[in-house]
């Protein structure tokens, strides 16, 4: 199985989301499968101008002579596909979205029915890919992913892949300061390990599992109450 993994966050290796990430690639590699990970800070990529030269002048080849010429071929070979990213206003972060909008050289142009929609016809006849969400968010509660899971069920559905599920890891700012107090979350990244395993190994993961990566840290008034205190701690060394 090969596994290409993209992670957003400019924090890369250092940020939250990263914590969950890691572990999870971690379970996909001692189960055999072959991992690769990029990150979008390190990558060139300029944004799509829309003048449609990879539909027209150069059919399946975008202007731009930028890291996509690495990461397009990648997206063909890939058996599971890994979007990492934290939630930026409600969204996956600009550079991955920007990723995602420099995918259209992998279609045509053409307009085509499908199971009653309309469809772009791909360029490749390739495999069905799995898609895997991986994302952090800032704020407490867990709907706040929904907007990030709605995104990769829509792209999966009008590009003929599978979404196998999501890792998420709501007020997942508290894991850091957690870990540095000695308090014992280990469970957490045990599951998003025994989630890589699954997928490999089973072909799905189970939602018990995916449930362990997303439970409370701590309540929700306690987490504000962290969060508004490290902020405001923040701001008044700064004035010192």
């Amino acid at each position: 199985m090969k596994v290409l993994a993209i992670n957003s966050s400019p924090r890369m290796d250092k940020g939250n989301t990263a914590l969950i990430l890691n572990p999870f690639l971690e379970g996909m590699e001692k189960a055999g499968a072959e991992v690769e990970l990029f990150y979008t800070r390190k990558l060139n990529i300029n944004p799509c101008t829309g003048e449609f030269n990879c539909w027209l002048k150069t059919p399946g080849k975008c202007y731009h002579d930028d890291d996509m010429k690495i990461i397009l071929p990648k997206f063909v070979e890939a058996d599971v596909i890994v979007i990492a990213s934290p939630v930026y206003v409600f969204g996956i972060t600009g550079p991955m979205k920007n990723l995602f909008d420099r995918i259209i050289p992998r279609v045509h142009p053409f307009i085509e029915l499908r199971d009653g929609h309309s469809h772009h016809p791909s360029r490749e006849k390739s495999k069905i890919c799995k898609y895997v969400l991986v994302s952090n968010c800032g704020f407490w509660e867990k709907d706040n992913f929904d907007p990030l899971i709605s995104y990769m069920e829509t792209y999966c559905k009008n590009t003929g892949s599978e979404f196998a599920g999501a890792l998420l890891r709501p007020h997942g700012e508290a894991m850091h300061g957690m870990l540095k107090m000695g308090i014992l979350i280990g469970d957490i990244f045990e599951a998003a390990k025994e989630a890589g395993r699954q997928l490999v190994e089973n072909q799905k993961m189970s939602q018990e599992t995916l449930n362990v990566v997303s439970r409370e840290l701590l309540p929700r008034e306690m987490y504000i109450q962290y969060a508004n205190q490290s902020f405001q701690q923040a701001l008044e060394a700064l004035k010192k």
